[in-house]
């Protein structure tokens, strides 16, 4: 579905349309998993995701005049998008339930999730690369800085689970929001990335959201009546009262 978006949308409209994730994830985690958000964190929510967008734009701004293509079937693209953010919160909720909702470790989760990743990643890496795997081997090109990178997204894998099973799908949604803002931000400082006025107004967005989000709700204290003492005129009163 992400490739038929591609295809048939414009780099700006697909990353602004994807950010969609966030609220269905939120939609998908109120329906599977009964969990209630405030008015300020559903407000919270929707600024994430206005502010993600906002920088995924200025991140992908195309300086190139290319005309728009007639082959592309707009309504075609849209429908890819918004199937894609559907699927994408489904996923992330039903795993979320998954490991919540059985006595399965997460490390065995984890295992069963990734044994059908393995066997088609080796079939594909045959099929298109079999012929230099069978001269030089299966490790060819595998140079430090490959098997760091290895290292790192196999222990970020870990690092997501462990906060799925521990916290929740929304916080993961706001921590890789706040690993957008921060990549741009280390990009600017050891690459030539120059962030502009909307990458700006994007982090801020974030940035807001995070804050109001991790805010606690404040519960709402209830007036307790007050008891009414009675006074001695009453106390008298209701004695005569008794003796008659």
């Amino acid at each position: 579905k992400s490739r038929e978006a591609l295809t048939n949308l414009d780099a700006s409209t697909y990353q602004v349309c994807y950010q969609l994730k966030i609220l269905t994830t939120a939609l998908f985690s109120v329906f599977m998993l009964q969990r209630q958000f405030s008015r300020k964190k559903w407000c919270a929510l929707i600024s994430l995701t206005v502010g993600v967008a906002i920088v995924q734009i200025s991140g992908s701004a195309q300086n190139d005049t290319t005309e728009s293509s007639t082959t592309q079937n707009r309504t075609l693209g849209l429908i890819a998008i918004l199937f894609a953010a559907c699927t994408s919160g489904f996923s992330g909720v039903f795993f979320e339930k998954m490991l919540k909702g059985s006595s399965t470790s997460l490390w065995m989760r984890n295992i069963q999730m990734g044994l059908p990743s393995i066997i088609i990643a080796f079939i594909t890496a045959y099929v298109e690369d079999g012929a230099i795997i069978a001269e030089k081997g299966f490790f060819v090109g595998y140079s430090p800085v490959v098997w760091t990178v290895v290292v790192v997204q196999a222990i970020g894998g870990l690092i997501v689970a462990v906060v799925i099973k521990y916290a929740d799908n929304v916080l993961k949604t706001f921590a890789a929001s706040a690993s957008i803002v921060i990549s741009c931000g280390l990009s600017a400082i050891f690459f030539n990335f120059r962030p502009n006025l909307a990458f700006l107004c994007g982090a801020c967005f974030v940035v807001i959201s995070t804050v109001l989000y991790s805010q606690p709700d404040k519960i709402p204290r209830r007036r307790l009546k007050k008891k009414s003492v009675p006074t001695t005129n009453q106390i008298t009163g209701s004695s005569r009262m008794a003796e008659v």
